[in-house]
């Protein structure tokens, strides 16, 4: 953050117009928004980001200057959703989802044996046998509470990968790919893969020991099948 500024004052100097259906996106302090609404509808009807003087606020904001429009789907997505059911105490299959890609959700794009071992949990394989590959792949932390967390970085993180719709689960790292990748149904399935991300390579220097990838507590295998 900026010096001297708060987060939302910091995020607003930045010279990009993002525009929602109901203006161009400002941040604003928290207490800008009322306690009876709820964030992603005020943020909808208002095109007002309230934002806290936190890192993960902070980090929020920076996804919604570099993938404006994915936020923005997200975003009406969720309004959409919230002004079908309303608030209650459980969000649904599709607001789960989507609260679970923006807070915690990573995009990858990587050859077909990359993914094959990670929707495998084949971790050996995929961060060890194809380890090479690793320099044709992209991935992506889009989520800005794993982007927090990644401030002090523990073994055991894990983003939940989103798997495209069709054929060929990657994901190019461009803002309206990821946007159009956000299907309703889609994202109602769950079409997640959990990767523990210090675990890539290159990402934390740890991994490059013997035994690193042999912790099952982190680098779990796949769980029997249910008949």
């Amino acid at each position: 953050m900026a010096q001297g500024l708060g987060a939302a004052e910091a995020l607003s100097s930045e010279p990009v117009p993002i525009e929602l259906s109901a203006g161009v996106l400002r941040f604003v302090p928290a207490h800008a928004a009322p306690d009876d609404e709820a964030y992603e509808a005020f943020i909808f009807r208002t095109a007002q980001v309230p934002t806290r003087d936190n890192l993960h606020d902070f980090f929020n904001g920076l996804v919604w200057l570099h993938f404006p429009l994915a936020k923005r789907r997200l975003n009406a997505l969720q309004a959409a959703e919230i002004a079908r059911a309303g608030i209650g105490a459980v969000r649904g299959p599709l607001r789960d989802a989507l609260t679970l890609f923006d807070e915690n959700g990573a995009v990858f794009d990587a050859p077909p044996a990359l993914w094959e071992a990670l929707l495998a949990r084949d971790w050996q394989r995929l961060f060890v046998a194809e380890r090479a590959l690793w320099r044709e792949a992209r991935l992506l932390v889009f989520g800005h509470a794993l982007l927090e967390k990644l401030s002090s970085p523990r073994k055991p993180m894990t983003a939940h990968v989103l798997c495209a719709p069709g054929a060929s689960p990657s994901i190019p790292i461009d803002d309206a790919r990821i946007a159009a990748a956000l299907d309703p149904a889609h994202l109602a399935s769950k079409p997640f893969a959990p990767l523990p991300v210090l675990g890539v390579p290159g990402w934390w220097a740890p991994n490059e020991t013997a035994g690193f990838y042999a912790d099952a507590e982190v680098f779990r295998p796949p769980q029997p099948s249910r008949r």
